[in-house]
């Protein structure tokens, strides 16, 4: 497969923006130390509203929802990226056994 990595992004375009929302000095006191560290950042997905921009540009976006935000591109044309993590083996065994304790027939 190969992926085709877009440089420039074009009003109307898919994109996805980076924001800090509280730097560490802004944020709660009761957060645990290495959680008071670091910034508070958000991600937001969005059609872009200038003209063009490129990767690392500030720019303004509308959400799905209409909301118009700024931010830093970070992302165009972001995937969804999301897994459940590596393979744990000890599960596939745990579902064998449970399969013996319920009864129910084995199949691979």
């Amino acid at each position: 497969m190969i992926r085709i990595v877009e440089t420039i992004a074009r009003k109307g375009d898919w994109i996805r923006i980076s924001n800090t929302v509280l730097e560490p000095h802004q944020r709660a006191e009761h957060l645990p130390e290495d959680t008071k560290k670091c910034p508070l950042t958000m991600w937001v997905k969005g059609f872009l509203l200038d003209e063009e921009a490129k990767i690392n540009d500030t720019v303004t976006i509308r959400t799905y929802i209409g909301r118009e935000l700024q931010g830093t591109l970070v992302a165009i044309n972001p995937s969804y990226q999301h897994t459940y993590g590596a393979y744990v083996p000890e599960l596939s065994y745990i579902g064998h056994q449970l399969r013996d304790i319920l009864g129910g027939d084995h199949h691979e």
